[in-house]
């Protein structure tokens, strides 16, 4: 499961996210783009002590500030159910292909007689 799967799925629902100075923020996700830079609305910010909290509106994190995000369980079920269906759509893979072109011909090396410099061996 890659992770911006993950949190783009996790849009629109409840998160918490930890950012690396201590302080966390829980809100709804709004919006989340390929630095994981993060949209939260409806927004509770507890400071890195604890002791203080702060409601607003709508805020910005960016990316290379976040230590973790915890999304719900819910969201985690729903994309390991996507996988699964993309994957019993694809075509099975493995034997039966065909050949790789240029391999398995006999004309690599441990050939008796024959290497790449098309010299013989001695003997």
């Amino acid at each position: 499961m890659l992770p911006l799967v993950l949190l783009r799925t996790a849009e629109k629902h409840a998160v918490l996210v930890e950012l690396k100075n201590g302080e966390t923020y829980n809100g709804h996700m709004v919006q989340c783009d390929s630095w994981m830079n993060v949209r939260l609305r409806e927004v509770i910010c507890t400071s890195k002590d604890g002791d203080r909290f702060w409601r607003i509106p709508e805020t910005y994190i960016r990316g290379n500030t976040i230590k973790y995000l915890r999304v719900p369980d819910e969201v985690i079920d729903k994309v390991k159910e996507e996988n699964f269906k993309r994957d019993e759509k694809k075509p099975a893979r493995g034997r039966g292909r065909g050949r790789i072109a240029g391999r398995g011909e006999g004309r690599g090396r441990g050939e008796a007689g024959q290497s790449r410099g098309g010299r013989g061996r001695a003997g």
